[in-house]
């Protein structure tokens, strides 16, 4: 990109309200921040930037996470795909399962909506609904857990 083009990006995040602006053409990518400072960051390329290492110092107390909910035992049942988790077939519709139901084999869990499909989730193992750890709208990951099944 040209340090022209570039400047006049910078010039323009640094005196308007945004403060991030993203640039992505078939060659080159651009991305600029605008930090709380006012001054305007930019880097080259999206690639992902792992957080430094907090290290404690010597007699320092460690900080103690809070405690996850504790998931029952059984197995879980994980999205196949990136999207977002519905557990109805429509917002008023009763939810296709609740703590404590029933499911065979192939009976549906939940819906992932991916690209504007909606791809219904079937059980693939019988057993009963011990945990739904995703809220309904929610997004998920490829392989997150949605339901404890036992």
């Amino acid at each position: 990109m040209d340090l022209r083009k570039l400047k006049k990006l910078i010039d323009l995040v640094e005196e308007s309200s945004i403060t991030e602006l993203e640039i992505n053409d078939a060659e080159e990518r651009v991305r600029i921040v605008k930090h709380s400072g006012g001054a305007a960051h930019h880097a080259y390329g999206l690639s992902p930037v792992a957080p430094a290492p907090v290290v404690a110092a010597p007699g320092a107390a460690a900080l103690v996470a809070p405690a996850e909910p504790e998931v029952p035992e059984g197995d879980a049942v994980k999205a196949p795909m990136v999207g977002t988790f519905y557990r109805a077939s429509s917002p008023g519709a009763e939810p296709f399962v609740e703590v404590g139901s029933s499911v065979k084999i192939g009976d549906t869990l939940c819906i992932i909506e991916a690209m504007k499909l909606l791809n219904e989730i079937e059980a693939e193992r019988a057993g009963t609904i011990k945990a739904i750890l995703i809220e309904n709208g929610q997004p998920v990951e490829y392989g997150e857990p949605l339901f404890i099944v036992g």
